[in-house]
């Protein structure tokens, strides 16, 4: 008889409830059960997973790794898929794997490297792969002077955390004034040079800022599974022009992202982004953990959360090519259920949770992207 498949998702996005239908509606009709922590009660992950628990706040990541650890041993983990502290939890993969947890997760180097977006930039261009200008600021001075170097060669400029995930901090730079259009409508990214500049000497901090030119679209997000081996499995793009989205095979942008998951060890599920720079491709951003919207490659016939478990299991999946690629299609919004209950309740015959389950009367619901056709 073959065991049932524990995994346990620390602290991921709400998008990850499709990941977590993928694992339990695998082709191979495995038994999967999956544990789940965050420190939002509210989070819909939570409410999607067998078992669950709020994480502790203020750890250290030193002493996250001890709780991880723990969570490991205490709930039976056969998969860890690492989000939080992911840097520290992989440079003890011995411990885990000790423990019997496989890290879906790349290597220590791989964090290292793309978790700051200008020594990623160096890298990647040190093997060949084009990266748009930019300049690394962090002072106001130095913001004016790069956005003046672009604006004079024709591009519009931008900026954006040198650290950082999901587009937080981005902003596009304008030298129009503030003005009643800027309340009309919804927010946007744009935002007054003068305002970020006298906003910079008011307060008188060192930001850590990458400006460089916004760049043209489509953005392409290609999915790797790449083996511990440094062999890629599997690479699909997922193209977003827009509100539309679609997918891709061609080698303009599978081919560099394959030389990045392979060169820098990226193993397990990556996801490397590309948008337009004039007339060719750069690249924009590299993640390393699954994305967001990876279940979209269900509308390809393709299982990536599934074959990813597999691979970490040691069952290598072999080469895996999307039997088709899906119709275009747009994201909207759809309902979840929560735990009615301040802490998540477990599934009866588990382990202890840390904290005892609180309950309350009345369950709430909160949205998810899911793509529509």
């Amino acid at each position: 008889m073959v065991s049932r498949v524990r995994v346990w998702l620390n602290r991921t996005y709400a998008e990850n409830v499709f990941f977590m239908d993928q694992l339990r509606h695998n082709p191979s009709d495995r038994a999967v059960e999956i544990h789940a922590t965050h420190g939002d009660a509210d989070s819909p992950v939570l409410a999607a997973a067998d078992t669950a628990d709020l994480e502790p706040e203020g750890l250290s990541p030193a002493a996250y790794v001890e709780y991880a650890l723990d969570q490991c041993a205490r709930r039976g983990i056969d998969v860890f898929v690492p989000r939080l502290h992911q840097g520290a939890v992989v440079a003890h993969r011995a411990e885990f794997e000790a423990a019997g947890t496989a890290l879906l997760a790349p290597t220590p180097q791989a964090v290292a490297v793309f978790e700051d977006k200008a020594t990623a930039y160096e890298a990647v261009r040190s093997v060949g792969v084009p990266v748009p200008p930019w300049w690394r600021v962090r002072t106001a001075d130095e913001l004016v002077a790069a956005v003046e170097r672009l604006e004079a060669d024709g591009h519009k400029a931008c900026f954006k955390p040198a650290s950082g995930a999901g587009g937080v901090g981005f902003r596009v730079i304008t030298r129009a004034p503030f003005s009643l259009l800027d309340l009309d409508g919804f927010p946007g990214p744009q935002v007054q040079l003068d305002l970020v500049v006298e906003a910079l000497e008011r307060s008188g901090e060192y930001v850590d800022w990458l400006v460089m030119p916004r760049l043209g679209q489509p953005e392409v997000s290609v999915d790797c599974l790449t083996g511990p081996d440094n062999r890629v499995r599997l690479a699909v793009g997922r193209t977003k022009h827009g509100r539309r989205r679609g997918f891709t095979l061609h080698e303009q942008w599978l081919a560099p992202a394959r030389l990045i998951a392979e060169g820098f060890g990226l193993h397990y599920l990556s996801n490397i982004q590309f948008r337009m720079y004039g007339d060719r491709p750069v690249l924009l951003d590299v993640n390393t953990r699954p994305a967001g919207g990876l279940h979209q490659l269900a509308l390809c016939g393709v299982n990536a959360p599934w074959a990813a478990v597999r691979l970490a299991l040691g069952e290598d999946p072999g080469v895996i090519e999307a039997p088709f690629l899906g119709q275009d299609y747009t994201v909207v919004a759809g309902s979840r259920p929560l735990r009615p209950v301040t802490m998540p309740q477990q599934r009866t015959g588990d382990a202890e949770p840390l904290l005892p389950a609180v309950p309350a009367p009345t369950p709430r619901t909160a949205t998810a992207a899911a793509p529509a056709l």
